[in-house]
């Protein structure tokens, strides 16, 4: 299983990043995870979001926006708990691109997003280790 990530070049400059994100709470669209990447003229803003296609919609009239699918991976939060799953895809020749984690609502839970180089054998091996990968209807949508 896989979510959905926004991600939205934008130019580096004081606001650019607070307009996209006062975009999509205008819309009551609630972000879950947000990774922020920069060079010295632009960012990357990679996003999860409470409802993608409005959001990639949204995005669309303001920046460069495009989605694509990663792999949500919910875990324990204790020490430990990352490098079990890193060694899972290592063990299966699996590479990480790239990813950013983020705790859960629940007490001791968190959840990892990557990228990784061949996403049917990460999922593939992941299951074969019992660790849990998620789609967008499975990460937590806060009520106030």
């Amino acid at each position: 299983m896989t979510v959905t990530q926004l991600s939205v070049y934008m130019e580096n400059k004081p606001g650019r990043l607070a307009a996209v994100i006062s975009k999509l709470s205008e819309a009551d669209i609630n972000i879950r995870a947000l990774s922020l990447a920069d060079t010295s003229d632009f960012g990357l803003v990679r996003l999860i979001v409470s409802d993608p296609e409005r959001g990639r919609d949204i995005l669309k009239e303001m920046t460069l926006v495009f989605s694509n699918r990663v792999l949500a991976v919910e875990m324990d939060d204790r020490s430990g708990a990352l490098s079990a799953i890193l060694d899972a895809l290592k063990e299966g020749a699996v590479n990480v691109e790239y990813m950013y984690a983020f705790t859960g609502k629940q007490p001791y839970s968190a959840y990892v997003v990557m990228q990784v180089d061949d996403m049917k054998r990460a999922e593939e091996v992941l299951d074969r280790e019992k660790i849990r990968t998620l789609c967008d209807e499975d990460l937590p949508e806060y009520r106030g």
